[in-house]
């Protein structure tokens, strides 16, 4: 993104209102039934700005606003430090502003048959896997490949439990429960659902956005 923070990028609805980015993914908790609480893990030197944000959009479920961390696990954590014991907690990355109440609510629904579940996308291309040459090594059964997404759902204290017991690095929560042996149940998602990485990704999502 060439040194900007994505998650303030404008980007204008099908209501023909601009909105940083990271308030539609918000919205759509805010609006889900199900969902009570709503916990903001900012960066550091966006707090005012995630307060700012929070009053304008009127999101009455956020009930705190935290520090994140050096890694997306210390930031997970920290935001479970604030939600408090419940009985289960939605984890999304707000960079992935097209999420739906229908998407969190069928990640619900999923996670009550083994205490997890992840939104995920089967793949669709070919899969390669390489050396660190780039050097084909062999051709992967796309069959058996999903491409994780968030939300992510869990029972709050097995969350606790895998972010207590992971130690080394992880890239995201659904890999550090598998590692407790809890089977992840993977539903779904849309190709809609995309994570915005580089300038091109925020262009889809505007176009998206507008379409809505």
């Amino acid at each position: 993104m060439g040194g900007a923070d994505k998650l303030w990028a404008p980007l204008e609805g099908s209501d023909g209102t601009t909105r940083p980015l990271l308030s539609y993914a918000l919205r759509a908790f805010e609006s889900c039934a199900r969902i009570d609480s709503i916990v903001l893990v900012a960066a550091p030197d966006a707090a005012d700005r995630a307060e700012a944000l929070v009053r304008d959009e009127r999101i009455a479920k956020v009930c705190a606003i935290v520090p994140g961390g050096a890694r997306r696990q210390d930031s997970v954590r920290a935001g479970l430090a604030a939600l408090g014991a419940c009985e289960w907690v939605v984890v999304h990355d707000g960079a992935r502003p097209l999420v739906t109440p229908e998407l969190i609510e069928r990640g619900l629904e999923a996670a009550r048959e083994t205490g997890a579940s992840c939104c995920a996308l089967p793949a669709s291309d070919t899969v390669k896997e390489s050396d660190e040459n780039g050097i084909a090594l062999r051709t992967l059964d796309r069959s058996r490949i999903w491409l994780a997404q968030t939300p992510q759902v869990f029972r709050y204290d097995l969350l606790v439990d895998a972010h207590r017991r992971c130690e080394g690095d992880a890239t995201d929560d659904a890999s550090m429960v598998e590692t407790l042996g809890v089977k992840v149940r993977l539903y779904e998602g849309s190709r809609r659902n995309l994570k915005v990485t580089t300038p091109e990704d925020l262009e889809l999502a505007r176009t998206l956005l507008r379409a809505t």
